[in-house]
């Protein structure tokens, strides 16, 4: 309009509306971030809502993972990776699956590559999508949604083929964590970036739950970090500090003894049941749990400045 300005949709809520509004009982959620970034927070608000019978996907199935089972909110686990990153085991995930303790887990396991071409097909709604890696791997023969189809084009010998394909996933809502967005949703990563983008765009509904919001200037700014636009997102959260234990490149580093820790936590399940006692149901919500940590672990947490260099991007004069 002359004189004046187009507002974008603000799709800010907090974290247990957004919960509340977007995953339920029985849905496939998909919790994405790769190394830093793990959407932790979220995970302990669906644990805290008592959500039952979840799908989970996750290309690197870690310390959320074991927490949501402890939290009994898991059925099916569809992952490509699983272990405490480094540090060990997840042992409640190890009890499910290897003594059905206290209950089975219904495990999927896929490649990571696999995992990246499930959400492709998704993103793209594609009925498959084809990948070579597969060829020697056992997998197939313990996933059947691991297939061969027979390609409708001569191979590199000109001879026909059957090439491995994988199914689309489709969550109903997928969970990531960023940096930073606006109030519209339009989403900046840098670091580390994973299967963000593809997660969001295979799912039917997408919550960012981010370290802050900022103005629309600031995504303008630099509109090349922008992973995730505003139109495949419908709800947007500000939870600084919400994907501890893991790290948000620029405002925290990895917290290396709590993955230490957990191994032995998990290990034993009364250590566990009191931990989530104390750390996920005894807290009413994430800033609750920062703040239980104290100041004096966050500052051990802190990272120095390590500045990109301006771009310019130009303008008309």
């Amino acid at each position: 309009m002359p004189g004046g300005s187009v507002c974008a949709v603000d799709k800010t809520m907090t974290m247990k509306d957004a919960i509340a509004a977007f995953v339920h009982d029985g849905d496939t959620v998909a919790l994405e971030g790769f190394t830093h970034l793990i959407p932790t927070a979220a995970g302990h608000e669906i644990i805290r809502q008592g959500r039952r019978d979840l799908t989970v996907v996750r290309m690197t199935a870690d310390i959320v993972v074991d927490q949501m089972l402890a939290g009994g909110c898991v059925t099916t686990l569809v992952s490509s990776f699983v272990g405490n990153s480094s540090a060990g085991s997840l042992g409640e995930l190890r009890r499910r699956i290897e003594r059905a303790d206290p209950e089975p887990l219904d495990f999927r396991e896929y490649s990571h590559y696999g995992m990246i071409c499930r959400y492709l097909a998704g993103a793209q709604r594609l009925p498959f999508y084809p990948l070579r890696s597969y060829a020697g791997s056992d997998l197939p023969s313990v996933n059947p949604g691991i297939r061969k189809v027979r390609s409708p084009y001569p191979g590199p010998d000109g001879r026909p083929e059957d090439i491995h394909v994988v199914p689309p996933v489709s969550p109903d809502v997928t969970i990531i964590h960023a940096q930073r967005a606006d109030r519209a949703g339009n989403t900046q990563i840098w670091g580390l970036t994973g299967v963000q983008a593809e997660a969001v765009y295979a799912a039917r509904k997408a919550v960012v739950v981010v370290e802050e919001i900022v103005g629309d200037e600031v995504v303008r700014s630099d509109p090349n970090r922008t992973v995730v636009p505003s139109h495949a997102v419908d709800a947007v959260v500000a939870c600084p500090r919400g994907a501890h234990p893991s790290f948000a490149q620029g405002y925290y580093d990895r917290d290396n003894a709590f993955y230490r820790a957990w191994s032995h936590i998990s290990k034993d399940p009364a250590r566990l049941r009191d931990w989530m006692a104390e750390w996920v149901y005894g807290t009413r919500d994430h800033a609750e749990y920062t703040a239980r940590l104290g100041e004096d672990h966050w500052a051990g947490l802190a990272v120095g400045e390590a500045l990109s260099l301006p771009v310019n991007y130009g303008r008309r004069r």
